[in-house]
């Protein structure tokens, strides 16, 4: 028997047939399929997969798993393990396969979806990047990708520590001394760990267990992470602080935040002649987070004066690297997650994700979004869209160190509360907050899980607006509460930062920072200024644009009454640089401003 899962509004190429229909309790909670019978003589315009209830599936596992994992599969389906394959070996597998499971050695392309000919249902990824998985293309193929975020927590902890005391002592470079027959005692004087002040830069679970651990070895912990509740780094005796604070204070930095386009090269020529000197870095978190060639010349001028490193930007990095070859670098292979316990809790977390994706069920650990009704996508694009950055745009106004924990996201519509569902706004809004800063993939199915992860609350209130429903939404606001602001006037009249914006002609717009209106199309980026409202202003800003040939898409002012203070909001296409922001913050009308990647 056979059931069929309705999915996306494309015309199948094939001559409909005679399909019997069947409930499916799993599937049908999952994806919202409900009985669905179809004549021979009926046009069929859905897409549909056919699941075998009397075959077991079939699981490729492309690269080694471990034992408990591969028992657990070979008890639902049946199991390839072939490792070390060649794409074109792999493409020609995928074919016959239901779900997929790869660490990071196994790039899984567009071409690998594209040869499944729909039947690839799950892609599972033994760890937590899935920096080899072409997400794009999995959800084009309405495949499901789940990873394995937590079995590892532990293990990378305890080896951003190991490689925090080895540096210290000069462990690795001791012992390479010993072994080519020297004795030198002398150089290899370390330095204590108690007393010491340690800097966390990302306070997640790992981030987490390295500060309970380092709190044991008698340091001072202090950490950096704008999601991370300032009660949970209390209850261990942490104390969160902004990015500056935190990378100019410490005596050891142990790097744990995720590789975004935020945190690329965070460490850099700038931040490092931030820091103290003599500072010693740990990263056990991703590679690009380091600007390798300006940490070469940080060890080299006695800035940074040691670093122990389990990642690199490329891997393995090449023989001739200067910075594995720095005589004050400890280097190991990315091992943070390679021990036999990590290894058999990640191989048992992925194989239970797989299984449960392939019976139907919601995985938490899901990064890409399930199939969304087209009609209900394309009535709500562009308010997905305006979602999206209006979240981007509200975290960027935290200042770092408050810690965001309370959202709250008003929509108003003339719509009954039955006929507009939020839950995928919510989950853009969520999005928004957290993607910006972490390496997690929010969307429909893991955006509630994520947020409660985080400890952010997101509360919703509509308010029902007369008129007529034919738009689904009049606007959106979000406000984030007990938080300090890089804007003060993006800051209401109750103390919360407050963004609004509507639907224009199909663009997202921002129509309200604070309590000051505005009318600027959010595509691009932002530029927002308080200033005393004044002639010329207008004309001042844009010229200062406008010699670095910067585009504004948009300016709008906002103010509370003529010749008050104003809010000017300007669209730019492309990014200004330091020296023209530094420009217009040295206008003598301008009290306060802020530029906002969206």
């Amino acid at each position: 028997m056979a059931a069929a899962a309705s999915s996306t509004s494309l015309k199948h190429s094939q001559s409909p047939t005679t399909i019997p229909c069947m409930r499916h309790r799993s599937l049908s909670a999952t994806f919202g399929v409900t009985s669905l019978s179809f004549r021979r003589s009926e046009p069929l315009y859905r897409r549909f997969v056919v699941l075998s209830m009397d075959a077991k599936p079939t699981i490729l596992v492309a690269e080694k798993l471990g034992e408990a994992g591969v028992k657990l599969l070979k008890d639902f389906a049946n199991v390839d393990c072939s490792y070390n394959l060649s794409p074109e070996e792999l493409c020609t597998k995928i074919s016959l396969c239901d779900a997929l499971i790869v660490r990071s050695g196994t790039k899984v392309s567009r071409e690998v979806f594209e040869s499944s000919g729909g039947r690839l249902k799950v892609v599972g990824r033994a760890g937590v990047g899935i920096d080899n998985v072409d997400l794009a293309a999995a959800t084009e193929h309405g495949c499901l990708v789940v990873n394995a975020p937590t079995a590892n927590t532990v293990a990378a902890a305890e080896h951003g520590i190991a490689l925090l005391t080895a540096m210290a002592r000069n462990v690795a470079q001791a012992d390479a001394s010993v072994k080519a027959g020297k004795w030198q005692r002398s150089k290899y004087v370390g330095v204590s760990l108690v007393g010491k002040t340690l800097a966390v830069m990302g306070f997640g679970k790992v981030g987490t267990e390295v500060a309970r651990r380092a709190k044991g070895l008698g340091m001072h912990v202090i950490a950096h992470d704008p999601y991370a509740p300032a009660d949970r780094a209390r209850a261990i005796g942490v104390e969160l602080v902004s990015f500056d604070e935190a990378i100019s204070s410490a005596d050891f930095i142990s790097l744990h935040m995720p590789l975004t386009p935020a945190t690329s090269k965070i460490l850099n020529d700038e931040n490092f002649a931030k820091m103290k000197k003599g500072v010693r870095i740990v990263n056990v978190a991703r590679g690009g987070v380091i600007d390798e060639d300006a940490l070469v010349k940080a060890l080299d001028s006695g800035i940074v004066a040691q670093a122990a490193l389990d990642v690199f930007t490329e891997e393995p990095p090449p023989k001739d690297n200067k910075l594995v070859q720095h005589e004050n670098v400890t280097a190991t292979p990315h091992l943070g997650a390679s021990t036999m316990e990590a290894q058999e809790g990640v191989a048992i977390e992925i194989a239970e994700a797989v299984v449960g994706a392939l019976k139907g069920e919601l995985a938490a650990t899901a990064v890409n979004a399930p199939m969304v009704p087209s009609e209900v996508l394309i009535e709500l694009k562009p308010f997905v869209s305006l979602s999206e950055k209006l979240g981007r745009l509200a975290v960027q106004l935290v200042a770092g160190g408050s810690g965001v924990k309370s959202v709250k996201v008003t929509y108003a519509s003339a719509r009954a509360p039955d006929d507009l569902d939020t839950r995928l706004l919510r989950a853009m809004i969520t999005k928004g907050l957290i993607e910006p800063i972490s390496s997690v993939f929010v969307n429909l199915v893991n955006a509630d899980f994520t947020a409660k992860q985080r400890g952010l609350r997101i509360s919703e209130e509509r308010i029902v607006l007369d008129g007529s429903p034919e738009s689904p939404l009049e606007f959106i606001q979000v406000q984030i509460a007990n938080v300090e602001s890089k804007f003060a006037s993006a800051l209401s009249d109750s103390g919360e930062i407050k963004v609004e914006g509507r639907v224009k002609d199909g663009i997202p717009h921002l129509t309200r920072v604070g309590s000051f209106e505005v009318d600027v199309s959010l595509e691009g980026s932002i530029i927002l200024c308080r200033q005393v409202d004044q002639p010329g202003m207008i004309g001042k800003v844009g010229s200062i644009l406008g010699q670095e040939n910067v585009n504004v898409s948009f300016m709008s002012v906002g103010r509370i009454a003529p010749r008050k203070q104003a809010v000017m909001a300007i669209g730019v296409d492309e990014e200004p640089s330091k020296e023209s922001l530094k420009r217009i913050g040295e206008i003598s009308a301008i009290e306060d401003f802020v530029y906002l990647n969206l």
